[in-house]
């Protein structure tokens, strides 16, 4: 493809308008649904009772009835559907999962195997908290180094760049009712890596093409970062490329454990592709324009 007859700055505002619909989208969809949490954010216990065969929901359900252990929500996972993902509200002690482990066993053959995961409720908001502590951190720190290496400007709309990336992939996990553990904040800050590296080079080759236009109005920003972002689009393109099919590779052939983690960081990868040059360079854009704008108003005011 020939990105030198592009015009990407000339559509921007569609781009916004793009970006807020799925804002909108995903705010919607948190504010209806919420998030599926884990057992990470949420106290409980996780059962994965990996059957080995093709089994019914219902027929789970009986058997945990049948051992007085209520309140579990049951799904059905892997690759051929022979796994039962059970989450229940209340922590099971050791007796009760040594209890499901027989009774599964007995009915459906020796091949079974349980593995659970257990929080208490103190331990699941400590875990949240520091998450959400780890996520304003980096974009600290990431406003900081930005804001030092280029100008305040570039730094601002790279955050919002990241808080789209990041927004996207939670809004996806909500609307698909995918389940959040500590491995999606994992990914999430992985995205964040990715998305201001690839934002920082597009930024890095705008401020070095500053360097030699004259700017005097909004159409030579506009000039400026068209051949910024021609000048980095296939670098851009071609690094998330290779991370993207790495990570399809593990959504479609890695374990149920890694699937979600590696979803998120597959839809983070492109969200981040976009926002890079078409959300970040472009609010820079916005933003530098006006005050260029000004500038030579303030001046014209002055000459008269």
């Amino acid at each position: 493809m020939n990105f030198k007859q592009i015009d990407f700055v000339k559509h921007r505002k569609k781009y916004f308008l793009i970006t807020g619909i799925m804002f909108v989208l995903g705010i919607l969809s948190l504010s209806i649904m919420g998030l599926n949490l884990g057992v990470d954010f949420e106290s409980g216990t996780r059962l994965d009772i990996l059957i080995g065969q093709t089994f019914a929901e219902e027929d789970i359900t009986a058997e945990l009835d049948k051992l007085g252990i209520k309140g579990g929500s049951v799904t059905t996972a892997g690759a051929d559907q022979d796994t039962a993902v059970i989450r229940f509200p209340d922590t099971l002690n050791k007796d009760e999962l040594a209890q499901v482990r027989t009774a599964f066993q007995d009915r459906y053959g020796e091949q079974v195997d349980l593995q659970s995961s257990t929080v208490e409720p103190t331990v699941s908001r400590d875990l949240a908290q520091k998450a959400l502590y780890a996520v304003l951190l980096a974009s600290v720190f990431i406003i900081i180094y930005v804001t030092i290496r280029f100008e305040f400007r570039f730094a601002i709309s790279a955050i919002i760049a990241l808080l789209h990336d990041a927004f996207f992939v939670i809004a996806l996990f909500s609307i698909l009712r995918i389940e959040v553990d500590l491995p999606f904040i994992a990914a999430v800050l992985t995205i964040v890596g990715y998305s201001i590296n690839d934002t920082i080079v597009v930024f890095d080759r705008i401020r070095e093409n500053l360097k030699k236009a004259k700017v005097k109005r909004m159409s030579d920003l506009e000039d400026v970062v068209n051949d910024s972002v021609r000048q980095t689009i296939v670098r851009s393109i071609n690094t998330s490329l290779t991370v993207v099919v790495a990570a399809l590779a593990l959504v479609l052939l890695g374990g149920e454990s890694l699937r979600n983690f590696s979803l998120a960081i597959l839809v983070g990868l492109i969200a981040g592709t976009y926002s890079s040059i078409f959300i970040a360079s472009q609010i820079w854009l916005e933003w530098k324009g006006r005050a260029v704008e000004k500038q030579r108003f303030d001046a014209a005011n002055n000459e008269v």
